[in-house]
């Protein structure tokens, strides 16, 4: 090269003109080395993928339909409008009968329950009364006489247990833009519980008055306003410090709110009126029952769409953990349930943890929960961790979301929405799973809570729904190649 022709511009074009800033991958002690030195350090979470699915993850992506339809799926999601609009029985609800019950989770036998889910369909038997003592529900439950059925399988979602019995009543939750209802039973309340698996006398004294008196005072407050706009209750929450899962301190509040006035114009008698506000007004999780709902009304639109790699279902039943996806229809991929690590209360340890349990992940499906805890910073001191492990986990989760929703926004990240739309593809190929917060049952059957924490689900059943999503992926269409039928 002549003289004068040599470039005359800056050495490497200006590269060595100031600091360098350097992009770390996946190697922590490269980056904590470079910046104790004082350099700018970019650093990217890369983890290879979680399986030698390659193959089958470059068949989704070369999938003609999977991008739109993944975009369809979260475009459904983020449109829902829940809206409460009334309490029935679950005979009516769902419609089940004698002998037939819904539980959380993916499909479980008697066989295979778990101790807190053993008990909650005993509590269920005797509040039934088809058995006199525990003895004799258990007897039932041995000789097969039950009819068991997922929640997600009736339109409904049941919390920890999930146990739901023909005479409970249960909420009515319309999703007002495609028209779809979902259903969730009234909370109990805390302590000794029948979705912790706890079926005492005290416990089934409380279900029957939540029969006879707080359901009909539910319908009769709701019907006197028309309908409860949930989204809204959910929005205002979320920048008020709830996630919607393990905190609804605030949500339960601005319930009360809304409620209570319609009660006093709906003619209740007085003392049943004092007992239903004294009940509702004391249990800080009574929202949890109306946003898991609203997340399921919010969800069922986005199933059955060819080609979607979205997730409209994970559920967990204390002995599986299992996750539904568009694409696959109704098919559960499921694995062993994991127990959660956290926090425990009084005496209890690890060693009287069930592993994971209950419906109330449809949260972290719907965009809340686990994906939002920079909203709820406080949710730590319940699950344990850092106030910077809540804004860690928010942040993470962009990374298997296809979208953010515009309605649920988290103040702190500059009202950024929140991550949804979790992606299965997305959750391989980064080696990432969702986060997910949670209570944590007692084993042995009537024990009820015994600590929450966070949960890691098992990463095996994103690998199988990737591997069914790439048995039904289309190939691409060939460039320029003639489809049409017509060769006259």
């Amino acid at each position: 090269m002549s003289a004068d022709s040599a470039p005359t511009g800056p050495p490497l074009g200006g590269l060595l003109d100031g600091a360098p800033a350097v992009v770390t991958a996946g190697v922590e002690l490269f980056e904590s080395t470079l910046r104790d030195q004082g350099v700018e350090v970019v650093a990217v979470d890369w983890r290879p993928p979680a399986a030698d699915v390659a193959a089958q993850l470059a068949a989704i992506a070369a999938d003609p339909r999977t991008a739109d339809a993944n975009q369809t799926a979260v475009q459904r999601i983020t449109d829902a409008q829940p809206r409460w609009v009334g309490v029935a029985p679950a005979r009516d609800a769902v419609g089940i009968g004698t002998g037939q019950f819904l539980h959380a989770g993916p499909p479980i036998t008697w066989e295979r329950a778990s101790g807190p889910m053993r008990g909650a369909l005993i509590a269920a038997m005797l509040y039934e009364g088809m058995a006199d003592t525990p003895e004799e529900a258990e007897q039932i439950g041995e000789r097969g006489e039950l009819e068991l059925a997922p929640c997600h399988s009736a339109g409904a979602v049941g919390p920890m247990a999930g146990v739901v019995s023909p005479s409970m009543p249960m909420f009515v939750i319309e999703n007002a833009a495609f028209g779809n209802t979902a259903h969730c039973t009234l909370n109990e309340g805390l302590g000794k519980v029948l979705r912790y698996g706890a079926y005492a006398p005290e416990v089934i004294e409380r279900l029957r008055w939540m029969e006879q008196v707080l359901g009909p005072a539910m319908d009769a407050g709701v019907r006197q306003l028309g309908s409860m706009d949930l989204r809204a209750i959910i929005q205002q929450a979320m920048q008020m410090g709830d996630e919607l899962h393990n905190r609804n301190r605030a949500a339960s509040a601005l319930f009360v709110r809304e409620i209570v006035p319609p009660l006093l114009e709906a003619g209740l008698d007085s003392g049943d009126l004092a007992d239903v506000v004294r009940f509702i007004n004391g249990n800080e999780h009574f929202f949890l029952n109306l946003g898991m709902p609203s997340a399921k009304a919010a969800l069922d639109p986005a199933r059955d769409i060819p080609g979607s790699s979205v997730l409209v279902a994970m559920a967990r039943n204390g002995t599986d953990f299992g996750i539904q996806a568009s694409g696959t229809g109704d098919r559960w991929f499921t694995a062993p349930a994991t127990v959660p690590d956290g926090l425990y209360l009084g005496d209890y340890g690890p060693d009287d943890a069930n592993p994971d349990i209950g419906d109330s992940t449809i949260t972290e499906t719907g965009g809340m929960g686990g994906f939002v805890m920079a909203a709820a910073p406080a949710i730590v001191r319940f699950v344990g961790g850092q106030a910077s492990d809540a804004l860690d986990a928010t942040r993470s989760m962009y990374q298997i979301a296809v979208g953010e929703h515009p309605h649920y926004q988290i103040p702190i990240l500059e009202f950024r929405g929140s991550p949804v739309g979790i992606d299965a593809t997305r959750v391989v190929r980064t080696s990432t799973v969702p986060a997910v917060n949670t209570g944590i049952a007692g084993r042995v059957a009537g024990t009820g809570q015994v600590g929450a924490g966070l949960v890691t689900p098992p990463m095996e059943v994103f690998v199988e729904a990737v591997r069914a999503l790439a048995e039904l992926a289309e190939p691409p269409a060939t460039a320029g190649a003639d489809t049409s039928t017509d060769r006259a």
